[in-house]
């Protein structure tokens, strides 16, 4: 029988398998309003409009789904390293009525409060009414997601990350072709304009939670042969499963209205200025895409062995060659940024010089992000997949609210400092949370940490 301490960890070539898939179905994932709003471009800047409206607010509410989803990815991985069925069930259920339960509050709160915030922010009641409307129809997939997510957390904590990743492959052309349909009254369909978008992406959406669920369903029978709970009973199991996720959640809405309050001072700046930063943060949030997708599957990782009783030298082996490798992936990312802002004039060729200049500007600080973003990220998953969701949550918030916002209000509103030095606060951020999150996992109390869901 093979131990804990002769179970071997996984390779690079291990984490990779399961980071890619990652990696492109978040792509894919972040592509669903953009995909919409590139296919109404043709109905006018009004149409634009009420789709970016819409979509902020539906973006929301998504984001705090997928946090809630990410902390049930980390419980069924701790489950699928003690090869636990009963353990397995538990994690499930109980982020599927997590997600429920989120996704229900948040239903009633934009049927409460979405109507006035639209109409504060819409230019004419053209936009005020396609907004709603579209906004009404989207939350049926914010719905389908709240069951989608589950799903994707399940077998990316089994480490099959590339079922979700073909889920998505299979739903992105379904997408596309049901939205022109609907869209422009194209394949015999009818023609609802800015609505069509938003049924196209519900069409998606089912499928894609379909495909998962009959491969669920073939694999496990949705767990009814299997009796019991973990911890006792359902109700004792979901008070802990909570526990753990409630910290991520928060995360990720600090984030959310940080970056927020950010933009609206970056706002306040010349315009060629804000322009720079307007161009650069995507590109940052982008190929962040990448590093994290290590980080998470780097995470999965850890809670498989935490939950197999890996031993600490295992731990610290498996961490070791997994950094390298993500040392390697930042050398990468930054000759990207490289050859980006040495193309930038030709890529953005219609800019003003002043514009151009200030994107070439910034390449000194991309050539270094890459390197404490990343490690900053695999601290991050490493001590959520053992646990300590709090202390990340705390170490954001410092970051966010002790450090990047107050310091971007100091620079632009008070300062007025040059756009270098506005944009240097990303790479700031990431220094200042640098000793924070390396410093608690270097601790070491995270590698003893109980795998019990």
């Amino acid at each position: 029988m093979t131990t804990p301490a002769q179970h071997p960890t996984p390779s690079n070539r291990d984490v990779f398998s399961m980071a890619w898939p990652l990696c492109l179905k978040t792509m894919m994932l972040q592509g669903i309003v953009a995909i919409d709003a590139y296919l109404i471009s043709p109905l006018g800047e009004e149409a634009l409009a009420a789709v970016g409206l819409a979509g902020a607010l539906g973006g929301l509410l998504l984001g705090i789904l997928f946090a809630f989803s990410n902390a049930t990815q980390i419980r069924i991985a701790q489950a699928f390293g003690s090869a636990g069925p009963v353990e397995l069930k538990t994690g499930f259920y109980c982020g599927l009525l997590i997600n429920l339960i989120s996704t229900g509050i948040g239903l009633i709160a934009v049927l409460a409060f979405a109507a006035p915030a639209i109409a504060g922010f819409a230019q004419t009641e053209w936009i005020e009414a396609q907004a709603n409307a579209y906004l009404s129809v989207f939350l049926f997939v914010i719905l389908a997601e709240a069951v989608g997510q589950t799903l994707s957390s399940h077998f990316n904590g089994c480490g099959r990350t590339k079922v979700s990743f073909v889920s998505y492959l299979i739903a992105l052309p379904v997408n596309i072709l049901a939205s022109i349909g609907l869209i422009h009254g194209q394949f015999g369909l009818p023609e609802l304009g800015v609505l069509g978008a938003a049924y196209g992406t519900i069409i998606a959406a089912v499928l894609r939670v379909a495909f998962m669920g009959w491969i669920f369903w073939r694999d496990h029978r949705w767990f009814r042969d299997v009796a019991g709970w973990s911890r006792g009973s359902f109700g004792n199991a979901l008070k802990r499963h909570f526990a753990f996720s409630w910290p991520i959640a928060i995360t990720f809405v600090s984030t959310a209205f940080s970056n927020q309050a950010c933009m609206l001072i970056y706002a306040t700046m010349s315009v060629n200025q804000f322009a720079a930063m307007t161009l650069i943060l995507p590109w940052v949030n982008v190929l962040g895409t990448f590093g994290m997708s290590w980080a998470q599957a780097t995470g999965i990782s850890v809670a498989q062995l935490i939950g197999r009783g890996a031993t600490v030298a295992q731990l610290d082996a498996f961490l070791s060659r997994a950094w390298r490798a993500a040392f390697i992936a930042s050398a990468l990312v930054s000759l990207w940024y490289l050859g980006f802002c040495l193309s930038s004039g030709v890529i953005y060729a219609a800019l003003q010089d002043e514009t151009k200049q200030a994107l070439m500007s910034f390449l000194p600080i991309l050539l270094v992000l890459p390197f404490p973003k990343q490690s900053n990220a695999i601290c991050g998953q490493t001590l959520r997949a053992a646990g300590e969701t709090v202390p990340v949550m705390n170490i954001f918030i410092a970051g966010q609210w002790g450090f990047k916002v107050p310091m971007t209000a100091l620079f632009v509103l008070y300062l007025d400092m040059p756009v270098f030095w506005v944009f240097a606060l990303v790479l700031g951020d990431e220094l200042f949370r640098f000793p924070l999150f390396h410093k608690r996992l270097y601790r070491g109390d995270w590698k003893h940490a109980s795998s019990a869901i």
